[in-house]
Order: structure tokens, then sequence, then C-alpha cells
């Protein structure tokens, strides 16, 4: 190659030896480029029709991967039809935050992975803020993106950006597929990742020509056969090399099955510490975070050993709907006197971050248990405010069904329980006051939210996505079983109610899904309709409406005297339903006594129909969360 390369240029007038160090350096650079050797052994099949797209289909078949979520474009399009061929439901959002919130929410409901496809660029770029989300939410999700071919990266090439060094921050592993034969192997380890120890998104990067075919790839890079003059010939042997390069290998026989996942397990030792501490205590108390959830420990097995512990709880994140609706165990107000008042206290993959005041509402006094798959999250501002007595990293659902078994026949004052409940029955019994009082303007929203509560089947799912509506939500509904309640996480995002519910429905199609939406996170995914129409997915939502952005309002106008930025109109968010294929339904002042009936109504329309309802309620406002700070 050398000598004939030489030769050539000495027709040019350029020198044998000057000739042979210039290809030596051409050569050289291609072998950093791609693998040389690598090409001189294994084949490459010129004539194929296939794709990379159906290696990434075949790998997320055989993990078992129902949906896929995405906005289309075309940097990823042969991923969509091999995963539409292969049997997996493509379902294209209107916009790809909403595909990552729906790859969440069915990764959550599921226990696998969620997975995303978005184009390059900006499709990726709007993305990066339910990432985010996903990874504080500690949610499995594969992202999947696409890109400019790598041989025209940082050439101007269309919607070409640095794209790992967006994800890095964001993802437990990033990966840029460079050939076909790679493929498999990079998507197995990324899904892999993405579920073991805490779990989180991964992203890999998809170039636009480990996609496509051999035949198209080669004519867009403009490679061809042969070439004249030196230079060209050096330019087709260098871009030749490089197209067969990535179709080496390519359709060789791959492993595309799943790899073990790695879950910590607590050991006999930290169980036994454990036991040792709570034999001394007499009204120990449980907060309970997202990670309880997770697998491999079942919600049914999670319950049970609860049960068996019959230590009241605190439900948080997705744990909330655990224990059902009217467990005698789970405890709902009052959290911060319960923590004053207990002489033992499990977190149970709660964090002490802001939700727990950073762990200055932990008694200084009090042995903490601390469980967490997490090594940060099990020792936030454990260097400033608490210590654990007991730091478990572990997961949370085995860590508590093996404590159950060893701390089986221990007992707690019976009198402690009975006082948790009797603080919830009175805060209920207040609520309840408050929410019959009519308000200066419009529905009593606690009054509209009581009625939800009442007319809530078994089967619901809630979606929560606002802020002071959705704050007081929290006080008034009551998830009915477990992993039924979906809300953003430690983030706080807004925008997620129409991507959460996408996904709920698809991963418990026999499910009532609510999202019970203020006005102004409503305005983020209300397009989302439009999906809900297309894929024949029939959600409920609840809006309320109070023209403002109220929970920044409330301490804003107080602290700063002003309303800036703060207020909205009472827009016809119901007519915007209609307009994407939903049904519409208003709720006014004059309906205040008709709201149960209305809610109904507007839910065996939802059944009849198989059409996705928004209602429309214009809700005034109460003193019900004064006080409460947003950040």
């Amino acid at each position: 190659m050398l000598e004939i390369l030489a030769a050539g240029f000495k027709e040019t007038g350029i020198s044998m030896f000057l000739g042979s160090a210039i290809v030596g350096a051409v050569i050289g650079w291609g072998f950093k480029r791609f693998n040389l050797i690598y090409l001189a052994i294994h084949q490459v099949d010129k004539t194929s029709k296939r794709n990379g797209g159906e290696i990434v289909a075949q790998v997320l078949h055989a993990h078992n991967i129902k949906q896929m979520f995405t906005l289309a474009g075309g940097h990823i399009s042969p991923i969509l039809a091999a995963a539409e061929k292969v049997g997996i439901t493509v379902v294209d959002t209107r916009h790809e935050v909403s595909a990552v919130f729906a790859a969440d929410a069915v990764a959550r409901m599921t226990g696998t992975v969620g997975v995303v496809a978005v184009t390059a660029g900006p499709g990726l770029t709007n993305t990066v803020t339910a990432i985010k989300n996903a990874q504080m939410a500690e949610s499995p999700i594969l992202l999947l993106g696409g890109a400019a071919a790598t041989i025209l990266k940082g050439r101007g090439a269309l919607q070409d950006i640095d794209q790992m060094s967006l994800f890095r921050p964001l993802c437990k592993y990033c990966a840029s597929v460079t050939s076909v034969r790679d493929i498999a192997p990079i998507l197995r380890t990324a899904l892999q990742i993405a579920q073991s120890d805490t779990p989180g998104p991964v992203f890999v990067e998809m170039p636009i020509d480990v996609l496509y075919s051999y035949d198209l790839v080669k004519r867009e890079v403009g490679a061809k056969s042969d070439g004249k003059g030196v230079v060209n010939k050096i330019v087709n042997w260098y871009l030749n090399n490089y197209v067969d390069n990535i179709f080496a290998g390519a359709w060789d026989p791959v492993e595309v099955k799943p790899l073990a996942v790695n879950i910590p397990m607590p050991t006999n030792q930290q169980v036994s510490k454990a036991v040792q501490l709570l034999s001394k205590a007499k009204r120990p108390l449980i907060l309970m975070g997202s990670q309880s959830t997770l697998p491999p420990v079942k919600s049914e097995e999670l319950v049970r050993a609860i049960n068996r512990l019959g230590i009241p709880c605190y439900l948080g994140g997705m744990s909330r709907g655990l224990l059902g609706s009217k467990s005698s165990l789970q405890a709902r107000q009052h959290r911060r006197d319960a923590l004053k008042e207990a002489d033992l206290i499990i977190l149970a993959g709660s964090v002490c971050d802001f939700r727990l005041s950073y762990g200055r509402v932990l008694p200084r006094k009090v042995p903490i248990i601390a469980v967490n798959r997490n090594k940060d999250q099990l020792h936030k501002n454990s260097d400033m405010f608490w210590k654990p007595a007991v730091a478990v990293q572990a997961d949370v659902g085995t860590f508590l069904v093996e404590l159950s078994e060893a701390a089986d026949g221990l007992k707690w004052d019976p009198e402690w329980v009975e006082l948790l409940q009797k603080r919830d029955k009175e805060k209920e019994l207040a609520t309840e006051k408050l929410a019959s009082e009519e308000t200066e303007t419009h529905l009593n929203p606690l009054s509209v939210l009581h009625s939800l509560e009442k007319v809530l089947p078994d089967n619901a799912i809630l979606v929560a996505d606002g802020g002071d509506f959705v704050g007081s939500a929290a006080y008034i509904l009551k998830p009915r079983r477990p992993l039924s309640w979906l809300d953003p996480g430690a983030f706080g995002t807004l925008g997620v109610g129409g991507g959460f519910a996408l996904g709920a429905k698809l991963a418990r199609p026999d499910s009532e899904v609510w999202i019970v939406w203020g006005d102004g996170s409503c305005g983020y995914s209300v397009a989302e309709f439009d999906t809900f129409t297309r894929f024949k997915l029939p959600v409920m939502a609840l809006v309320g409406n109070d023209a403002a952005w109220t929970q920044i309002l409330r301490e804003q106008v107080t602290i700063l005297g002003t309303d800036v930025a703060c207020k909205l109109n009472h827009m016809d968010y119901h007519v915007v339903a209609q307009g994407y294929g939903g049904l519409g339904y208003l709720l006014k002042r004059e309906n205040a006594s008709d709201i149960e009936r209305i809610l109904n109504e507007a839910r065996e329309e939802n059944h009849r129909t198989g059409k996705s309802v928004l209602i429309n309620a214009l809700i005034g406002k109460t003193g019900f969360r004064d006080g409460s700070i947003s950040v």
C-alpha cells in the first residue's frame, strides 16, 4: 500500500521519501480513527440492507421493554421502525420532555427501565430537565439520542453539538456508539447500570452512521470506489475504510440478554444492630421514601413486613399508597410533632434534605437507623445536624423485610399508634371544616379536593403536578394502593403531568389515571391530550384554576409586596382539551353543591367514550396553606 501510494506521489512531483511519510501519517491517523486490524479479520457485508436500529430493537425486546417514547427525528428513524417491527409500542409525544416523563413513570410503576429515543441537538436538549428530575428521583431510564455521523462531528453537521458534555453530569453512564458491532454490548451495559445500585438515567448516543444501512451510509459519507489523482485516492481509501469499520462484524451473532443487576444487600450484623436498638424502643417511627418501592422486593411482601413490625409510618414519594388508604399504621399529619416524641427513627429511603429540614427536625438524642442504596444520600447533612446510630447502604425493601423477621415478637406502646391516629382525625376534621366555608370568589379548593377523594375508585392512580393546589391535595387525597401516586420527587419539577399520566396509563391500562393539575403546571403539558387521543388512552384531569402561580404569590406578596409575574387568567383549559380530541367540563361556584355529581358524570363519560376528560375547576383562595414556603 505504501509503495503504491508513494509511487503516485512521485508522479505528481513529490519525492518517494516525502510521499511515504505522508501516506504513513494518513494510515497512522486511520488506525486511530478505526480498527484496521479488526477490518482485516472480520467480513464486511456490503450487500446487506440491515441497519443498526434492528440491533437496538433486539436488545430492548430481550430486556422485556414494552414501550418506547419518542418525538420523531431523522437521526433515530431506524430505531423507531425496528422497535415497531419487534412489537415494542412506539409512543410519540408532543414534546421530548414529556417522552422522558412518560418513560420515568413506566420505570417507577413496573420496576423495569423506561426507554426514550429522541433526535440530535434540540431533541436532546429538550430532555435535560426531565433527565435531571429522573436522576434525583432515582428512576432507571435509558435515553437514546441521535447524533451526527462521527466523521462529521465538529464540522457543522445538522443539529451537531457536544451532547456527551450535557449528559455526563446527569447520567450514571454515557457512551457514544462508533460501530454497529458495539451497539448490543453498550446497550446491555447501559441497561444494567441504569438498574444497579442506586437506579438512575443512562445515555447512549447513536450517531446516524451506525443506524442506517451500509449502502446509504457509504453514499452519504461520499465514499467512492475509485477516484482520479493521489489525493482523491487517499481520501476515498480513508472514507471506504471508515465506513467498512462501522460495519465490520456488524451481523455476527451477538448476546442480547440482560446482564445481572447489582443490588446492595444488608448484612446480618447491620440487621442485628438495628434489632438491638428497636428492642429498647417504645415509640419507634418509620419515614418511608421512594427507594422502598424498588425491586427486588414486591409491594405485597413489603406491606406484610410493615404490618409485622407494627411501627407507624409516614409515607413519602413513591411509597405513598403503600399501605392503602385505611391502614392504622400510616400517619399523615403532624409529622414534626411525631418526630419530637419518637424514641427511635428509621429513615427507610428518606433523605435529610430540604424535606426534613436538612436533618434539623430529627431529635439529637434519639437513635436513628438510616437505610439507603446511595452513600451520599445515606449521610446527607450528617456532618451538621444529625448522626445515624446505624447507617445501612443497602436495598431498603430487603432491609425492612429482614428486620421484620428478626424483630418478630417486639412490642411497642399501643398508645403511640393511637396518639398519631387521633391527631390525624383532628386535622382531617379541621380541614373538612375549612372545606365547608365559602370563599370570596369561585369554589373552595378544599371542597373540590374532598369531593374528588370521595369519588376516586380503588384502582385510581394520582399524578401530582402543581404548586398550591397540589400541595393541598397531598393532605386530602389518599392513594388507594402501592405505586398509585406519582409526583416529581426531590427536584420539584413542574410539567410532569401529561408525561407521567401517559406512562402510568400504558403501564396500568385498567387503572383510572387522574392528573391533579394547578393551572400553571397544566400549561406545560396539556398538549399531551393529543397523545392520549391518538393512542386511545382515556385519562382524567382536574385543574385547580385560581388564575395565579399561587404557591409563589402567597409569600411574594407578603414579603415583597408585589404580585409581579404571578398572575394568570381563568383560561378555558377544558376547551383546550376538547380541541385535542378530549372532553371538557367547567366547574364554577354555581356548582358548589353539585361537585361530586359532575365528577362522577365526567368519569362515566370517560369510561363510555374512551376519551380523556379535563375538568376545569375555577377556585378561590383559602388560608389553608398560609405560611408555606416554596424554596
